[in-house]
């Protein structure tokens, strides 16, 4: 049996209510994220479906390592999330494994990846820095010059982008991302566009971590993904790695799907259906999210839907 989850909110400073046109009841007008799939302390999604109706995530992960295919991993190693930003998010890092397992007790680094669901007319992210060696863009941070030091890129929806851990980066106004990440909340703010700390005390900066942990890359930012038709449905390996992979699929009509590892995480980003599980019927819409098991052997999806599945 899949496991449906119940979305978690969080309000932002930076967020809004444009998330109700995909589907999400929001408790507010300044939500920023929609966690999909989380088992994070931060945001622990409920079952909302069978005989784990009520509990979290990470009860289940914890109790029930088998549905999981025995992973081997104390916490559930992923995350999912829409992030809705009417304002700009902070200029911020990540970082990876093994810092985040030293100075923030034994977490999960970050690594993450945006799918562009929407964005306004010219809208931007940061990706990057524009300023080259480590010690120039140091320098210029620790003294608050950040003009020309943040690589803009204009977006547009349906672009992808993979953001490893170490990559400064921020989400620009008037941009709609589905996120998937490492289980983590660990940000190191750079940059806030000098919102008044004294009104938003979570917001303070944590520049000396950040510094630590920052990166200059030469990523290239066309991924490539990989695209081909399967039994005439579109399917866009948009990228894998050693944190994730992550795939789209254009589903019109029927889909025998197969999974490629023991679970995998779903998420209906538009259209409505049904995914049929061993005979049994559930109906899907988008804003809908949900865990493919070990348990569950044969998967069909019917309907017009565009699915983000991702997995380890």
């Amino acid at each position: 049996m899949p496991l449906f989850l119940k979305p978690v909110f969080h309000s932002k400073v930076w967020g809004g209510n444009n998330l109700e046109r995909y589907g999400y009841n929001l408790p507010s007008d300044n939500v920023g994220e929609a966690w999909g799939i989380s088992a994070h302390p931060n945001g622990r999604c409920e079952i909302i479906n069978g005989p784990f109706k009520g509990q979290t995530l990470d009860k289940v992960w914890t109790n029930n390592k088998e549905m999981f295919g025995d992973f081997p991993s104390e916490d559930f190693p992923l995350m999912t999330k829409m992030v809705d930003a009417q304002a700009p998010l902070s200029v911020h890092v990540h970082p990876d494994d093994a810092y985040a397992y030293e100075h923030e007790n034994g977490q999960y680094g970050k690594s993450e990846c945006w799918y562009i669901v929407d964005a306004k007319p010219g809208a931007e992210i940061i990706y990057g820095l524009n300023v080259k060696p480590k010690n120039e863009a140091l320098n210029k941070i620790a003294n608050a010059d950040f003009d020309n030091l943040f690589n803009t890129v204009k977006v547009k929806p349906g672009e992808f982008y993979f953001i490893p851990a170490g990559t400064v980066h921020s989400v620009g106004e008037g941009i709609i991302v589905y996120e998937t990440m490492q289980s983590s909340d660990v940000s190191y703010r750079i940059y806030d566009y000098e919102r008044n700390q004294q009104d938003y005390l979570d917001r303070s900066l944590q520049l000396d971590k950040a510094q630590d942990v920052l990166e200059i890359k030469d990523d290239d930012l066309n991924l490539r993904p990989d695209t081909e038709l399967i039994e005439n449905h579109k399917q866009v390996k948009l990228v894998s790695n050693d944190f994730f992979t992550i795939v789209k699929w254009q589903i019109t009509g029927t889909l025998n799907y197969m999974k490629p590892r023991e679970f995998v995480l779903v998420s209906i980003l538009k259209g409505s259906g049904n995914v049929i599980i061993d005979g049994e019927v559930y109906s899907v819409n988008h804003a809908d999210n949900f865990i493919l098991t070990s348990d569950d052997l044969d998967t069909v999806f019917e309907g017009e839907l565009e699915v983000i599945i991702s997995y380890m």
